[in-house]
């Protein structure tokens, strides 16, 4: 017998002996381990959308302080170059930042009031200029109801329930206040312990990292979202400012009644992209057109404000930002959608800084750089 002779118990196994039907079991094996996965991170991205979904009410306010935090850290800056206290500092800008909110709301009170008193007769006067229209329509809706009360059973209609009182506009601004105390309140609150303590949260980051390159990275990234968003809420703050005024001016010169309060309308608006200026122009044509007879006067208002926006939106905005400070049109646009699915107005308001967020921190981390390179509006060359 030969003592060189390799039982069969341990003989190896060659490529010959691999069958078509083993390769076959191990390229499935892969997929079918890679479902629960999937699975597993579908179900965390579901909790997530919950989570951002019932926990508005906390993270609304977190979420804005955080953001008036990043352009609110320059002059925190200089009031630490003049070597006043962070707690004093933080007193200060707050002070300052409500002081100009209230200020700037007195002044616009009365000539919101007064519109909103003359809304029953504007209404009513708007309704007259589109009379022949509302005949159209009411013609139309009369035809439905009979074809619906002949297909509905007598029994039917004597039991369909009489329809809720409509609220008051009294009762729907004391709500939409309420509201905005609830959100106003904590930001507060909130915006003054994140100026007080500075960096507290950013060194405690630091030191929970593993190892030093780990910090440095963190250190990075914290510092680009600081001064990149900065620059950017700054920058989009004084443009939006300046859209305002001009189109305060351009109001009064063109005869509109309460051209400061369109202004100031205006320049709020503009934080929302797209949708902001598009608002803008039917409000303003809607007033133009019940304030004024000529028809040059009327189309005169909408036309003067398309000229600014697209003064601002095509050559401005370009001109200062650059592209390091843009982002891709498509994603702001779903942006918009997303938060103000999740968080109503406000999180429209908080789609572009959020992205931008998103974006910064994409381009320092290496395994996130394709999923920035979606974020950002630059140009990608294409080699042939």
């Amino acid at each position: 017998m030969n003592d060189n002779a390799i039982p069969p118990a341990r003989a190896v196994r060659t490529g010959a002996d691999v069958t078509p039907h083993t390769e076959r079991a191990a390229s499935s094996a892969a997929p079918a381990s890679a479902i629960p996965r999937v699975a597993l991170n579908g179900l965390f991205v579901l909790a997530v959308f919950y989570t951002l979904y019932f926990a508005r009410d906390v993270l609304l306010p977190l979420v804005l302080a955080a953001m008036l935090t990043l352009v609110l850290t320059p002059v925190m800056r200089v009031l630490a170059a003049m070597r006043i206290p962070k707690p004093i500092g933080a007193a200060l800008v707050v002070a300052a930042l409500l002081g100009t909110l209230i200020a700037g709301a007195s002044l616009l009170i009365q000539p919101a009031t007064e519109w909103m008193a003359k809304a029953p007769g504007t209404l009513t006067m708007l309704e007259e200029k589109l009379r022949t229209f509302k005949r159209s329509v009411e013609q139309v809706h009369k035809a439905a109801e009979k074809v619906e009360e002949i297909a509905t059973p007598e029994n039917a209609s004597k039991a369909r329930p009489a329809p809720p009182p409509k609220p008051t506009l009294t009762s729907r601004m004391l709500g939409g206040a309420q509201k905005v105390l609830l959100v106003a309140a904590p930001t507060v609150v909130l915006l003054y312990f994140l100026l007080a303590t500075g960096d507290l949260f950013l060194r405690k980051l630091v030191k929970v990292m593993p190892t030093l390159a780990d910090k440095k990275r963190a250190v990075a990234v914290a510092r680009s979202i600081q001064d990149e968003m900065a620059i950017y809420l700054f920058t989009i703050t004084c443009i939006n400012a300046g859209l305002g005024l001009a189109t305060g001016v351009v109001m009064h010169l063109l005869g509109m009644p309460n051209p400061a309060l369109w202004g100031v309308m205006v320049a709020l608006l503009n934080y929302l992209p797209y949708l902001g200026p598009l608002i803008g122009l039917v409000v303003l044509g809607s007033v133009a057109a019940l304030t004024f007879e000529s028809l040059a006067q009327t189309l005169a208002v909408p036309l003067a404000f398309f000229a600014l926006t697209i003064l601002e939106g095509q050559i401005l905005m370009p001109w200062i930002t650059g592209r390091r400070l843009t982002l891709n049109p498509v994603v702001v646009f779903l942006s918009m959608l997303f938060w103000g699915w999740l968080w109503g107005v406000i999180g429209m308001l908080l789609a572009v800084p959020i992205a931008m967020v998103l974006r910064i921190v994409c381009d320092h981390v290496a395994w996130l750089k394709p999923f920035g390179e979606f974020l950002s509006s630059e140009r990608t060359e294409v080699p042939d």
